[in-house]
């Protein structure tokens, strides 16, 4: 019997359910055919689909959700569909064999759980071997930047979702996946990982295999870390992807968030600054220039908006730290043609001055933002910008600005002069003499307040006058503190010296009132009884009077005859 048309398509056809797409949330349908594979999700939404010239390779492993068949593409991407079952691999392998041409290698995984194995580079992803044997991949498609944590340490920063629900397929771009978007599909994200490269190698050792230059052979030995840096910047395409870089400023502290890494200032649109993914320029609210009260560093802060995220906390200012004495020469790497087409008068081609200087003219030029230092009516009684005090227990400065008020480092705290209703000195409290710090409190117009605590009492009047310059409104309770206690102490100095009159005035008449008062207690006129009873042991209480007559006759009558005798 004649096979009709229809027959002859629907054979040429093979459907899958339940397959997930590049780890997305909601499943779907596969359907393969001889001009390539499309998926649908089962809820609705954009269809992907991938032509069979673009088809590379193909492997079969375990994964989350059952069986994963991993296309690696000819454009170096990577398309995973997660979800098959063991029964399905015999349906698959001929599908590839015959339609794709392409073999599905069976590729098993280590579950070791070793922390410690071998990187190597493939054509599309990176893989982490333990064993020869892969514990993961990660797609060259999903780092969106890679730094030097260290010497020895190389950090990479994962691309995310600028919408976190946008993890479906783009139709407007023919079913590709834009970067990153892989990331979005799980509520917990990675966003950064590190790998710790000891020792030398050379660039075949580390590449191997295909990718391996032939000439490769008498090459030096360099830093395996440095060499496993610059692969990946060529294999993800980082500098293609993000621009061209302009300048990079190695070993750079940041205060906030805490951290040491290279910074790199790129294209006019971008720069990554310890962020996860990279920053615009457009997001540069602020840019100041500090210099620290210890006379060896400035701070440079740079206010963003959005702020950078860094897991559940958010850093609306960056904070980085330069020596102020450290010398820099670095020639931009940038055409004559763009620098006199976009930066002429923003950026010189060449410079040779502190570090400092250098990475505030080069951002100030890339961002086009006004640099803002500390104001010039203001200086501490140590003749500095920036007055030593704490937030809670945080220690830091407070620097005085031309229209605001700048805490640094961490928590880095931006208060405008304009949104200030009250400042309020006050004491710490115990007395006057022995309180050598007050506080600040900076109460706001729309509410909430600020206090920086600590403050040495030296600078209240270099504060005061700067605060009277600016119009801001002031309330001393230091002072009437202080009015309060002296008149305090002169009341109780007044009492005092009235209550030694009084005791004086009392001390002078005491002995005379001492001598009568004590007459009036020994003295009892009608005391003849108890007289009788101290110095008469025979005496009876209750005697008759004749009795006390005949005594005191026979008492007499000697003392007479003493006195005729």
């Amino acid at each position: 019997m004649a096979q009709t048309g229809t027959d002859k398509y629907r054979s040429n056809r093979e459907s899958f359910d339940g397959i997930y797409l590049d780890l997305s949330k909601e499943s779907g349908k596969c359907r393969f055919a001889e001009t390539g594979l499309g998926w649908k999700p089962s809820g609705g939404g954009d269809t992907f689909t991938l032509d069979h010239s673009n088809i590379g390779g193909a492997q079969w492993s375990r994964a989350s959700k059952g069986y994963e068949v991993k296309i690696l593409l000819r454009n170096s991407g990577v398309v995973q569909l997660d979800g098959f079952t063991q029964e399905d691999l015999e349906r698959l392998n001929k599908i590839f064999k015959n339609w794709y041409s392409t073999n599905l290698e069976h590729k098993e995984h280590a579950l070791r759980g070793w922390n410690w194995g071998k990187g190597e580079f493939g054509k599309a992803e990176l893989a982490f071997n333990v064993q020869n044997r892969p514990a993961f991949e990660v797609p060259y498609s999903e780092i969106s930047n890679t730094n030097l944590a260290g010497k020895n340490e190389v950090a990479i920063e994962f691309s995310l979702p600028v919408n976190g629900d946008d993890t479906g397929t783009n139709g407007a771009l023919g079913g590709a996946r834009g970067k990153g978007k892989k990331a979005g599909a799980g509520k917990d994200q990675l966003v950064e990982m590190r790998f710790y490269i000891p020792g030398t190698t050379t660039k075949k050792e580390a590449l191997e295999g295909e990718d391996a230059p032939s000439d490769a052979e008498g090459e030096e030995e360099q830093n395996a870390a440095n060499l496993f840096y610059d692969t990946l910047m060529e294999k993800a395409e980082i500098g293609e992807v993000a621009g061209d870089t302009f300048a990079t400023f190695l070993d750079v502290l940041h205060l906030t968030p805490r951290h040491v890494t290279s910074s790199s200032l790129i294209t006019s649109t971008d720069f990554p600054q310890r962020s996860f993914r990279y920053r615009y320029y457009e997001a540069i609210k602020k840019f100041m220039i500090l210099p620290k009260p210890d006379e060896t560093h400035f701070m440079i802060c740079i206010g963003l908006d959005p702020p950078l995220r860094q897991g559940q906390t958010r850093y609306p200012f960056l904070v980085m730290q330069f020596k102020k004495d450290e010398e820099v020469t670095i020639d931009l790497n940038m055409t004559d043609e763009l620098l006199k087409e976009k930066y002429e008068g923003k950026l010189l081609p060449h410079y040779e001055q502190p570090l400092h200087q250098v990475v505030t003219q080069v951002f100030r030029g890339l961002a086009g933002k006004k640099v803002n230092q500390p104001a010039k009516d203001f200086l501490s009684h140590h003749q500095q910008y920036g007055i030593k005090c704490s937030i809670k227990a945080s220690e830091g400065f407070l620097y005085c600005l031309e229209k605001a008020f700048m805490f640094v480092p961490k928590p880095a705290t931006y208060i405008a002069y304009e949104q200030v209703k009250t400042v309020v000195f006050s004491r710490v409290g115990g007395a006057v003499s022995a309180s050598r710090t007050f506080d600040i409190t900076i109460a706001m117009k729309e509410g909430g307040e600020s206090q920086f605590s600590n403050i040495n009492r030296e600078e209240q009047k270099p504060l005061e006058d700067f605060f009277k310059i600016k119009g801001l409104r002031v309330k001393n309770e230091i002072d009437e503190d202080t009015s309060a206690i002296l008149k305090a102490a002169l009341r109780a100095e007044e009492l005092a010296s009235s209550d030694e009159e009084v005791v004086a005035a009392r001390a002078d008449r005491g002995s005379a009132d001492e001598d009568s008062e004590s007459e009036d207690e020994d003295f009892k006129e009608d005391s003849e009884s108890d007289v009788a009873e101290e110095f008469d042991s025979d005496h009876e209480s209750s005697g008759s009077d004749e009795e006390e007559e005949a005594a005191s006759d026979a008492e007499e009558r000697p003392r007479k005859k003493a006195k005729t005798g």
